[in-house]
């Protein structure tokens, strides 16, 4: 098929989607998913952070592409792989080893689409001339734009509705405070009320009493607050409401405890976390709790065999000195149904006056949600590699590099890479590339479970769909915004005249995380706010980034040192977000924020080091678009 009869418009929109999509899927749709599937903010940080590897090694296979096939072999071939990726994620979601099975697949789906990338770029050079490239480069950024924002956002959006519709009906639990009321504890016993033939006959439902939790101001004994949380604890376990914990003698303990766990990171986390980790004031009597209440809840009827309804409880709404203290997440199956389960609440101590908060229930079949958003990826790619394998041009100069051989590709590349490395100023270049993204590099890791963990444990307690439009949407808006005014100041004042705002922008706009840690507000509208303001400065200071690695890779092998610098890029993302999610644990959320604050000096330092041609960037604008996603 000619190329001249094919218009770009019927390709370029769509190559360049398909390659943002599975960037966004692997490094952040994955930490959002494992996020909701219970996985530990510690684990998601550390191997998700391993996924950005092949986006740092690319550079050492992007020869082979040259070498074996032709660029659109290429394109077609990894959008398929991508697309039988993305359906085994789906499938492995329900399976128990779901974790250890995803990693394996976004690994492959990294890997390919990091070669997509390479034939893709590759490509949009050979299929169009140079005006060509110059028109459409503006077109290539916006629909990979379009990609992150359908993937960060609509796409999570769509899994936050699919938990929302999967489950049952969700409940709303009021808890209430009050000086007048009692602080005797009882049990909520039978259920007042018996389940109406009409119930049993409807839709699943949950049954909960007393409608309506109240809790004294009055403090309870130490030694009778942890023995009604003994019995409520132990009623769920021996009812199959909750699992029950597995013992270990100590030399178990010893042996499932690795060396660098034992020595390193046990001793030096305790040390950060006694040293510098957010104190919580010890109340002035220690013999004494806040009062607590239990609330009994149940299954209108029993579900199908071998069906587990789980049921997760959230803190919503009102005064965060009610909080949950046990029955967080209740499985209910046809063995347990019309047995009650219960959740009890407790009031802090401190607390004197009426007030009242409401904890949200919430059925959603996560697994089966999730698996749907994955399969809704896959049909998209498989169905975009039927497309491109028609429409994709067939350039003339398209072609393997049948003439020359694997040992000439390699010695060339050691050739490039040396070159590279004899380049003036190299180490402060490495260094500006790894460091300048530091603090926004640990950051990026934890926005995204700082807004879905529940507000008891620092976190502003956002459903999935409030996050996709938050982060997904709002804040890919300010750092599209951002990336695009960077680029028109930087191209009409150059580098050298917006690398210090744009320094100062990536690092300031970091302290909207810690307002929002501090006073954790329920406002939707200021959590967008200023969620926007710092996607917003990174977008804006990113810009300085880019243009300093074009500006870097100028020579004779400008393209073979660009991808160098990309892989830089990533190594400065990888490393940094490894330890992100431990040291947050450690800190916990207000004082990782302002332990990201502290780190912006690197951003600062190294920002001070460099040396950039006062004219570079003025008249590169069509350049600085090209690189803009």
């Amino acid at each position: 098929m000619d190329k001249k009869r094919i218009s770009p418009w019927a390709w370029i929109p769509t190559l360049y989607f398909a390659q943002g999509l599975p960037y966004v899927a692997v490094m952040t749709i994955s930490v959002i998913m494992y996020k909701r599937l219970g996985i530990s903010n510690t684990d998601i940080a550390l191997y998700t952070s391993w996924l950005y590897l092949p986006w740092v090694i690319k550079p050492f296979w992007s020869p082979f592409v040259d070498l074996f096939k032709t660029k659109r072999w290429w394109i077609v071939a990894m959008q398929l792989i991508v697309g039988v990726g993305f359906a085994g994620i789906a499938f492995t979601l329900p399976l128990s080893a779901f974790f250890q099975l995803t990693l394996a697949i976004f690994w492959i789906i990294g890997f390919s689409s990091a070669t997509h990338d390479i034939a893709a770029d590759g490509f949009y050079m050979l299929a169009l001339d140079t005006h060509g490239q110059s028109m459409y480069v503006g077109i290539r950024s916006t629909f990979y734009r379009c990609a992150t924002v359908f993937g960060q956002g609509i796409l999570v959006i769509i899994a936050g509705l699919l938990e929302m519709n999967t489950g049952l009906e969700p409940v709303q639990l009021n808890v209430k405070t009050s000086p007048s009321y009692s602080n005797e504890i009882r049990m909520p016993g039978d259920m007042p009320v018996s389940v109406s033939e009409q119930q049993m006959a409807e839709n699943n439902t949950f049954i909960y009493w007393p409608e309506t939790v109240e809790l004294s101001t009055q403090s309870v004994p130490a030694e009778t607050a942890d023995s009604v949380k003994a019995a409520v604890e132990e009623h769920n376990m021996e009812c199959g409401f909750v699992p029950r914990p597995q013992t270990m003698t100590p030399q178990q303990k010893k042996a499932e405890t690795g060396w660098w766990t034992a020595h390193i990171s046990d001793p030096f986390g305790n040390w950060i976390r006694n040293t510098f980790g957010k104190k919580t004031e010890a109340p002035k009597d220690l013999t004494h709790k806040g009062a607590l209440s239990v609330m009994a809840i149940r299954l209108a009827k029993a579900p199908e065999a071998g069906e587990t309804v789980a049921l997760n409880t959230v803190f919503e709404k009102g005064d965060k000195s009610i909080v949950l203290v046990a029955g967080e997440r209740l499985s209910f199956t046809s063995e347990n149904w019309d047995k009650p389960a219960y959740i009890l609440f407790e009031a802090d101590p401190k607390l004197a006056e009426t007030t009242q908060a409401v904890f949200s229930g919430l059925s959603g079949n996560i697994p089966l949600a999730w698996s749907v958003t994955f399969f809704i990826l896959a049909a998209f790619f498989l169905g975009i590699t039927l497309y491109h394998r028609f429409i994709l041009p067939k350039p003339a100069s398209d072609h393997a590099a049948a003439e020359v051989t694997a040992g000439t590709i390699f010695k060339e590349f050691f050739g490039t890479f040396a070159s590279f490395f004899r380049k003036k100023q190299v180490w402060m270049a490495i260094a500006f590339m790894l460091l300048y993204r530091f603090p926004e590099a640990q950051l990026v890791k934890l926005i995204n479970p700082f807004l879905l963990d529940s507000k008891d444990v620092g976190g502003l307690g956002l459903t999935t769909g409030e996050v996709g439009l938050v982060y997904g949407t709002i804040g890919i808006l300010g750092l599209t915004i951002g990336g695009i005014i960077g680029g028109i100041v930087a191209a009409k004042g150059g580098l050298k005249k917006w690398l210090w705002p744009m320094a100062w922008s990536i690092s300031l706009t970091c302290i909207t995380f810690v307002y929002l840690s501090i006073f954790q507000p329920e406002n939707m509208a200021i959590i967008n706010l200023c969620v926007f303001i710092e996607q917003f400065g990174y977008g804006f200071g990113f810009t300085a980034y880019m243009l300093y690695m074009i500006y870097f890779s100028e020579g004779e092998y400008k393209t073979a040192h660009y991808a160098i610098c990309t892989a830089f890029m990533a190594l400065g993302m990888m490393v940094p977000g490894m330890f992100a999610g431990w040291l947050q644990e450690q800190l916990g959320y207000e004082n990782f924020f302002w332990w990201i604050m502290i780190c912006c000096l690197a951003t600062i330092i190294v920002t001070l080091f460099i040396k950039v041609d006062p004219n570079f960037g003025k008249k590169e604008e069509a350049e600085l678009k090209a690189e803009g996603e």
